[in-house]
């Protein structure tokens, strides 16, 4: 259970709310044909921010876009040092050739996460293109990756981290520095 007290608001639900609708008018301005996106959430909360994303999209140009999830686990090159969690099942609704890929991760880091998840999704075939979106950037990467799409850049220390909470399941809203 997490200490509420010791929480600081980096983005409160109304403000999550208004990032959410900037980062889906970003993607409908940057992908020019919707019907050929593919969403892929990395678990855990990029598979729950690519579901809201999926959604508003749909809201806003009534195309339905295809989503899938990937977990990198396996292809992590640190697992030594950041131990294991519960795998979540890959689903890749679709044949990934000449689709845009849109990586879903709710906080990018180091890049190592990203960097094993692009090493999974190319296992499955070679995408048009593929790009990043994270809902914060807390900066100290160890690899070149940037992402294309990002809600809000915070500097953190490398003891504090960055959590992004959605009602649908956590029961509040926002992104809080622990």
């Amino acid at each position: 259970m997490t200490n509420k007290s010791k929480r600081v608001v980096i983005l409160n639900e109304n403000e999550l709310r208004k990032t959410l609708s900037r980062l889906t008018s970003e993607i409908i301005e940057k992908v020019k044909n919707l019907d050929n996106l593919l969403l892929v959430g990395i678990p855990t909360r990029g598979i729950d921010l690519a579901e809201v994303l999926v959604k508003e999209l749909c809201l806003n140009t009534g195309v339905t876009i295809k989503k899938g999830t990937i977990d990198p686990t396996f292809y992590r090159d640190d697992q030594n040092r950041i131990g294991t969690r519960q795998i979540k099942v890959t689903d890749i609704p679709t044949p990934i050739e000449k689709q845009e890929i849109l990586l879903i991760d709710d906080v990018i880091y180091t890049g190592r996460t990203i960097r094993a998840a692009m090493d999974a999704l190319y296992s499955w075939g070679r995408p048009q293109r593929v790009m990043l979106l994270v809902m914060v950037d807390r900066g100290h990467r160890e690899l070149p990756i940037q992402p294309d799409f990002c809600g809000k850049k915070i500097t953190t220390s490398k003891n504090e981290s960055i959590s992004l909470r959605l009602n649908s399941v956590d029961n509040e809203e926002g992104v809080f520095l622990e």
